[in-house]
């Protein structure tokens, strides 16, 4: 009785495990790209309301809420940020861009473009 041929070679398939993986990854860090950058310019028109405009306690109220749900998105982005660099083992210069873009305005929107073609150009070569 012969045994069964393997479907893949192991290196074929730890490939396309680490395909999936960086995938998976590269997926969460567009989304939060995105919504941190989209946070990034809510609170850069809400810091040019409060500080160079000078709205009233009654606009203040409705805006003080976004340092903080920036701050978090910021943390919840920088998670991904991480899971994505560790995947796709880049440098740490690539890193330090990284979380840079989530500081500076529309930069995250461009890096993300970026990031975004090289991570799924070596993923559709390991697949």
């Amino acid at each position: 009785m012969s045994e069964p041929r393997p479907t893949a070679t192991p290196t074929t398939t730890s490939a396309r495990a680490w395909a999936d993986k960086a995938d998976g990854a590269l997926r969460r860090y567009r989304v939060m790209a995105w919504v941190t950058g989209v946070m990034l310019l809510v609170l850069t028109v809400e810091m040019l309301l409060k500080y160079v405009v000078g709205v009233g306690e009654d606009v203040l109220r409705w805006i003080g809420w976004v340092p903080f749900a920036h701050g978090w998105i910021y943390v919840v982005y920088l998670v991904t940020v991480l899971g994505l660099w560790s995947a796709m083992r880049w440098s740490f210069g690539r890193l330090v861009t990284m979380v840079l873009a989530g500081v500076v305005p529309v930069m995250s929107f461009v890096l993300e473009k970026r990031v975004h073609a090289e991570a799924a150009a070596r993923i559709a070569a390991a697949r």
